[in-house]
């Protein structure tokens, strides 16, 4: 039940919720009130002070407005609306004495410090600070932290607002990080100078306010206003992330987490964000051709004349990667199957159901999760497969919700309770009473891990009734960004990827690195990245990145959201549709389409609900039949979260951070 009330804010009467608090009031009016420690994602901390506005009747001082609740307010003598003002004399004194007392301290570092130009102190400086001060004593100096190397610490700088701390307890769900000592003595330190040890550490670097936290990898290469700013999807994992890419000449020079509250909030793993490294390294910048048992420079025409000549009269199939758009799926499947051959998207074996979108994209949204008080996992560990997705089952978590799962015991941040890792647990929740859980939103979450085995589609089946029978909502969480696009426009073929290759003469590859292709067929890859597939390529054709062409990808809980092109792919390396369009003309089976926009009409003319940019379409299916389940136990679908792709792989920061895990997990402790 909403407690509306009414207040008036620098004259402006409206009527908010009465738990709003004084500083959420006054942006629903329109008013700016600066800040430092508030963060509208974490917990009040209320230490900066620099909110303060004068509530009318009150007090004789300003009042902070991030802590004070608008419910707390006492109406006016004759039952007029609180007023709060928020320019007033009293309000521009108290903020420019906050903002001196912030600078006491402060270095004038701006010229050297990466946050400039996007920098909240020097912004509100200029607002609402005074031309000078009027304090003379020298600067404190603090030692600077070690955090690992993804953030860049100048401790210096630092202003004590809290929110990296706030942020790692909270969010990321580590207690590594705090605050010790009083007064001029304060700063924030790290557990016994550790390390972080968190895939979602790289967000400090933009909740801090000041130049303390920043990007190590990025440090000293760029300004903000020297950069190119796309909006884009990320597709490291199948979240389908907002992000913002921003390059500099032909260089990606760092990836920033746009807000979307139905897919990632405001935050994105550290692969999403420091990845980019591995877009200039190991690119695949012109064709190769293999001539004599070694692959060979060649031209465009050479290469597609030698692709072209291959698939002629041949068995051919067609694999479809992790990293593709829908659009070149799209255009893969036409041509093999317009050859008479076969595709398939699910390159790990995972059996998903063909033509049941409510099978293989679940019913869930993410957003469900939020006000889920049951959430079940079976065979996934979230933090390593979708690291802000397990952020957001934390935050149910503190909300009050239960998580249960069925699979390997994993340090997930938030306690759970462990049914067991095989098949018989799974079975076991199935006769299992719920009671009140019932009547409660509740969400069940199956990952890739259970459904690789040969009884995948028992495991879903199981997982289905188990969430008809709790009044459930299913979330199939994917690890591949492709997966459920490819699924919609049905690049997949009964009896799974064993089917789809078997007696194929010819294998065309489209960026499918994680598998292994037996010897004896000809194989035509086309990707960004030299790794596995390249390697066992007879043709290779150079195509684009996801930062490098405008493409449409569907999240794991069935959403479409478009990918837009930031950068230019290195070298002669084509768009992926584009080079399958020229294929198919040099093999004379031409696909009918000449531009992005042609392709996109012939793709929602086959599949409409791709059109839908952004909305999550209705999810139909039947529930699968059960089968009888197996008894192996479940295995996570992500061994190393730092290099699950040809992107990562090509990372040298992402090996250094995967070196480091390993390191941990088999150092010993001192007193070993």
């Amino acid at each position: 039940m909403s407690d509306l009330r009414k207040i008036n804010i620098d004259g402006t009467e409206i009527e908010v919720d009465g738990a709003m608090t004084l500083i959420q009031a006054c942006e629903e009016a329109g008013v700016e009130i600066p800040r430092f420690c508030y963060h509208e994602r974490l917990s009040i901390a209320g230490n900066c002070r620099m909110c303060l506005v004068e509530v009318v009747g009150g007090p004789p001082k300003p009042a902070a407005s991030c802590a004070m609740q608008v419910r707390d307010l006492r109406p006016g003598p004759e039952g007029q609306a609180p007023q709060v003002k928020t320019n007033s004399p009293m309000v521009k004194k108290a903020r420019e004495g906050v903002m001196e007392f912030m600078l006491i301290n402060h270095p004038l570092d701006c010229p050297i410090c990466d946050q400039g130009g996007e920098c909240d102190l020097q912004d509100q400086a200029m607002a609402y600070g005074l031309s000078g001060s009027r304090f003379k004593e020298a600067k404190r100096a603090v030692d600077d932290l070690d955090l690992g190397p993804l953030v860049s610490t100048t401790m210096t700088r630092c202003i004590s607002c809290t929110r990296c701390v706030r942020f790692t307890t909270e969010v990321a769900g580590i207690t590594q990080m705090g605050q010790t000592g009083r007064g001029e003595d304060a700063e924030i330190t790290s557990y016994l100078n550790q390390t972080l040890q968190s895939n979602l550490q790289g967000n400090i670097i933009d909740l801090c306010p000041v130049g303390a936290l920043t990007s190590k990898p990025y440090a000293f290469t760029a300004r903000p206003w020297e950069l190119t700013k796309t909006e884009t999807i990320d597709v490291m994992d199948a979240l389908g992330s907002n992000i913002r890419v921003d390059t500099k000449g032909r260089e990606v020079m760092r990836i920033l987490p746009r807000n979307h509250d139905g897919v990632n909030e405001e935050w994105i793993s550290d692969k999403t964000r420091f990845v980019w490294d591995g877009l200039r390294r190991q690119r695949l910048d012109r064709p190769y051709v293999r001539v004599d048992g070694k692959l060979k420079p060649a031209t465009w025409a050479e290469a597609l004349s030698a692709a072209a000549n291959a698939i002629k009269d041949k068995k051919i199939a067609g694999l479809i990667g992790d990293l593709v758009p829908v659009e070149a799926a799209f255009a893969l499947k036409q041509l093999v199957e317009g050859l008479g051959g076969k595709v398939e998207c699910r390159t790990d074996n995972a059996r998903l159901p063909i033509g049941n979108r409510a099978g293989y994209a679940g019913t869930a949204t993410i957003e469900d999760i939020d006000s889920a008080k049951f959430i079940q996992l079976i065979g996934t560990n979230p933090r390593d497969e979708a690291p802000v997705l397990n952020a957001r089952i934390r935050k149910a978590w503190l909300n009050g919700a239960q998580v249960g799962l069925v699979g390997q015991p994993a340090d997930l941040t938030y306690e759970y309770a462990h049914v067991g890792t095989d098949r018989a647990a799974l079975e076991g929740l199935l006769n299992k009473d719920y009671g009140a859980v019932k009547d409660a939103p509740s969400v069940v979450i199956v990952g890739q891990g259970a459904l690789r085995e040969a009884d995948g589609l028992a495991v879903l089946a199981a997982a289905q009734k188990l969430a008809a029978g709790t009044g459930s909502k299913l979330m199939v969480l994917h690890t591949a960004a492709s997966r459920v696009g490819a699924m919609d426009i049905g690049a997949v073929t009964e009896g799974g990827m064993a089917a789809a290759i078997d007696g194929a003469e010819v294998i065309y590859n489209l960026g499918a690195d994680e598998v292994e292709i037996d010897a004896g067929a000809f194989v035509i890859y086309q990707g960004s990245h030299g790794d596995r597939g390249a390697h066992r390529a007879d043709v290779i054709l150079p195509g684009a990145a996801y930062t490098e062409e405008n493409g449409l990808f569907v999240n794991t809980e069935g959403r479409p959201q478009l990918a837009m092109r930031a950068a230019f792919a290195p070298g002669e390396a084509k768009e992926n549709w584009a080079i399958l369009r020229a294929l198919s003309a040099e093999a004379e089976a031409k696909l009918g389409y000449d531009s992005l926009a042609q392709l996109r009409q012939a793709l929602v003319a086959e599949v409409p609900h791709l059109a839908r940019i952004d909305e999550v379409a209705e999810k139909d299916g039947e529930p699968l039949e059960q089968d009888k389940l197996g008894s192996a136990s479940f295995l996570p679908a992500v061994k190393d979260f730092y290099l699950t792709n040809p992107i990562a792989r090509a990372s040298q920061l992402m090996a250094e951070l995967s070196a480091g895990v390993k390191a941990r997990e088999t150092g010993k402790l001192a007193a070993e």
